[in-house]
């Protein structure tokens, strides 16, 4: 069971993380002040094979209304995926993800909707920003400075994902250990030095919990890392640089209502210090996002 005293363990023994400041930028015309207020990604898919029915698009025209909605209901960024992360999703290659996305990105940009592109292909993150993307969420590493030198021809922004792969379609067996701090902190270290030595300023670190990994398949495992990581976010923002989190579902648990999990996890990852809450449940998240900022 999660009690205060765990919360009193993390805070006594990382407490001098917990003041960290990081780096505020202005992503398209929107001057985003993380230090005192997150913000809120929403989600478009445009694969078929997405689990969250909710979120998934599957002709241009519905992925536009849904990003206009979103940013209504209060997402301060949508994000455009073409591929869905799950193990046996159909791979959609970049020329394909080029054709599904491009249409919707060039529509939301002419509706002044501030956009991210889920992609780990080069080409696809340049045709993208040309379009008028404002930030490429990046889901492997493989190439990952050909696209950070990219982001910074246009003075974009990235969301650094966590995979232990090449990219989030080609991972094996997920290597963490009881601190799931430890590993994620190198990876972004590494990462972040190779991003601003091209010139990235706008950095996103995100810790990578909706992936896929066939040895994080078993619920009680899986949920406790995904707990621990967002009660430790703040240590993470020692890097200097905002953080984004996933929001996940623990299937296993909420069942028919897993629609309310997204909600759940938001709790402990504003308690952790999120700076950027990627979710299909914008209206709820931004809900709690408000009621705790009363406090």
């Amino acid at each position: 069971m999660l009690t205060i005293e765990n919360f009193y363990e993390i805070h006594e023994k990382y407490k001098d993380a917990l003041k960290v400041k990081v780096e505020e930028f202005t992503i398209g015309s929107k001057n985003f002040n993380f230090n005192a207020e997150p913000a809120i990604l929403g989600v478009i898919n445009l694969s078929s094979d997405s689990w969250y029915r909710e979120s998934v698009c599957l002709n241009s025209e519905q992925a536009i209304r849904r990003g206009i909605v979103l940013k209504a209901q209060g997402a301060d960024i949508v994000d455009i995926g073409a591929e869905s992360t799950l193990e046996k999703a159909e791979r959609v290659e970049d020329i394909r993800q080029k054709s599904q996305i491009i249409p919707v990105l060039q529509s939301l940009h002419q509706a002044s909707v501030l956009t991210s592109i889920e992609t780990y292909y080069p080409q696809v993150a340049r045709e993208c920003l040309l379009a008028g993307a404002n930030i490429i969420n990046l889901t492997g590493p493989e190439r990952s400075l050909e696209i950070y030198q990219t982001i910074s021809e246009f003075d974009a922004g990235v969301i650094i994902c966590y995979v232990q792969g090449k990219n989030v379609r080609e991972v094996g067996d997920f290597t963490f250990a009881d601190d799931p701090i430890d590993l994620m902190y190198d990876y972004f270290a590494k990462e972040i030095e190779t991003a601003t030595k091209c010139g990235v300023r706008k950095i996103f670190i995100d810790a990578g919990l909706g992936f896929y990994y066939k040895n994080l398949q078993d619920s009680s495992l899986r949920i406790r890392y995904q707990m621990k990581t967002f009660l430790n976010t703040f240590r993470i923002r020692k890097l200097g640089f905002p953080v984004c989190h996933a929001l996940p579902h623990a299937f296993e648990y909420f069942g028919e209502e897993v629609r309310s999990a997204e909600s759940f996890f938001a709790v402990l990852a504003a308690l952790g210090k999120t700076d950027l809450f990627r979710t299909h449940e914008v209206p709820k998240i931004k809900a709690i996002i408000d009621t705790l900022n009363i406090f």
